[in-house]
Formats: structure tokens, sequence, C-alpha cells
């Protein structure tokens, strides 16, 4: 991914992918295995009261990155947070994501943390909180921010998703001071009234400069293997024909019967083969409504008239005699 400026999400298992640390001891800042969001570390970041590696307003330990990106630069960056179980609920500021000027003094031009129970964005230079959510706690929060870094809010912009859905469209923002460059500082950093311990974990820190390179990149699943086709085997042996019999040398001859003459057309079929019969359709071999009256009156399957043969036995010519060699 060659849109991919710096990555700080722990994989090397140390904390080797950052600047420096502020600390007060090296259990306050671990790459831990678990939990994770992705890969294989994470950073545990911890903060007690007094906690105050710097000896500056606030307890922190956070890791710091130098990026000094320049005035006018624009980048992606993505990264994920989880707060503790018991992560504090008090009613002032916890950061655990900020970019800092490098002036002494003053709110930095970027920054996130936790107020009460909600997730809060600030733009303290221009005194702005454009997004805020509820915290959630022991789940993992994916942030990608988007930014153009300038002093004049007509030149930067801030754009932020939150769990992969868009929840600041792109809007214009001073995100630098001018004439100061700006730093990432990541871990924890609250005000010094926090009794409680408090304890946020980040993972897969990224900069990229298009939203494609931050995304992340689910691989494919294989293919689904259907298996063997089941063999069906070989096809079934009907048998050999049914032998209906030695035909009769001397079949019945039914006489010299007069030839009755060209036979009514019993008509084309009306049930085709090749079409499923309908409702009133019948089905082969069977009867259709209309023959059923005829069928009971007598009738054969040709339509001759069962009278017509007896009259025929009584003129001696339906008579049975043996054909001749």
């Amino acid at each position: 991914m060659a849109g991919v400026v710096w990555r700080g999400d722990f994989e090397t298992g140390d904390r080797s992918q950052y600047s420096r640390a502020q600390m007060v001891n090296a259990n306050r800042l671990q790459v831990v295995t678990s939990p994770v969001a992705e890969g294989q570390y994470a950073l545990k970041a911890t903060v007690h009261q007094g906690d105050d590696p710097i000896n500056a307003s606030g307890n922190r330990n956070e890791l710091v990155y130098i990026s000094n990106e320049p005035v006018g630069s624009e980048y992606y960056y993505r990264w994920k947070v989880m707060f503790a179980n018991d992560f504090p609920s008090v009613d002032t500021w916890q950061l655990f994501t900020q970019w800092h000027h490098d002036g002494c003094c003053g709110s930095p031009p970027v920054e996130f943390y936790v107020k009460g129970e909600e997730i809060r964005l600030s733009l303290p230079g221009t005194s702005e909180i454009p997004w805020r959510t509820k915290l959630t706690r022991g789940v993992w929060h994916e942030f990608i921010l988007h930014a153009k870094w300038s002093s004049d809010p007509k030149v930067g912009f801030v754009e932020l998703w939150h769990n992969q859905e868009l929840v600041l469209p792109r809007r214009g923002a001073m995100t630098m001071y001018s004439g100061q460059r700006n730093y990432l500082k990541l871990g924890l950093y609250r005000s010094d009234t926090v009794r409680p311990v408090g304890v946020v974990y980040h993972d897969g820190f990224m900069q990229a400069t298009a939203l494609s390179d931050v995304l992340e990149q689910k691989p494919e699943p294989p293919p689904v293997d259907a298996g063997t086709p089941v063999d069906a085997g070989a096809p079934m042996d009907a048998g050999s024909p049914e032998d209906a019999g030695s035909v009769d040398p001397d079949p019945v001859d039914a006489g010299g019967a007069e030839e009755p003459g060209p036979q009514p057309d019993a008509g084309t079929p009306e049930w085709d083969a090749g079409t499923a019969p309908g409702p009133n359709v019948p089905p082969p071999g069977g009867i259709s409504p209309d023959e059923g009256g005829a069928a009971q009156a007598g009738c054969s399957s040709t339509g001759g008239s069962a009278a017509a043969f007896a009259l025929l036995g009584l003129l001696g010519l339906a008579g049975y005699r043996r054909r001749g060699n």
C-alpha cells in the first residue's frame, strides 16, 4: 500500500514506532497481546492520580510521534480505542488522542476526549465540539480522521468516520495554530482531579494519503467445496422384455363380415403429451367429462354401437371359423 505514510500499530511488539514516551513507569504504557483489535499487539495505557512525568498540568502517560505535517498537507488517520469496563465517569476531560501544537501552552488544535459519558471531538482553536457520541466501554471504537492542516479555516478541514460510518462530513476548521506544527500524542491524559485508575487500549494506528489505504482489507472467503458428485450407479437393468407368448398360427377369424364402412373419426385427442394437463384435461387413458355419458350408454372406443354388433350376429355374419392353411 504505497499510500501508507506511517504505522503505529505496535506490531513490532514494542513502542519503537513512536518518537518517545511520556510515562512515570514502563508498566503505564504496556504493549500487550490481549485484548487486541487486530494483529498480535496493542497498547495498554494506564493512569493513576498523580502521574506527572513531564511536570505539567494534569496527569498522563502518553506516546509521542513527531509527525510534523507541513502546512497545507492532507492525510487520513485510522486507529482503534477501547475503554476498560471500569473506565472512570467524571465530569471533566480525559484525552486519549490529540494532535498537539509544538508551542508551549494551551489546548491542542485537534483533540479526542471523554467527558462524563460522552466521547467528543473538539477543535479548541475554533471553540467547537463538532461531534460527540455515547461512551461505550469494553468494545473497540474505530476512528478515521481526514484532516487538512492549516491555520486558515477556509483552507483546513476535518472529516470523521466512527465505526465505519461517516459521522462528520467535511467541514472547514482551524487545524493548526499560525506559525506552529502539530505532532501526535496518544495514551491517556486527564485532569489531575480524577481519582480512580483509568485504562485505555489503543491499536492499529496508521497514517495514509487516501481513504482506501486506511480501510481494512478483509480477505475473501475461500470458495465453498461442493464435494464430490454422488455416483448415481449403473443404470438399472429393466430385464428382458416380457414374452407375450407364441402367436396362435390360426387366430380366430371373425368370419366374412361385411366391411362396416369407414369408422367415425374420433378426432385429435384433447390431451397433448407434451404439455402439462390443465385442471379440466383428463390424463392419458382416462375418460373425459364429455365421454362419460357415452360410456354408460354402451359406446365402444371407436364410437360404434353395441346394438349394431348384435344385429350382425343374428344375420350370421359374425360366425366363427378357422382360417384355411
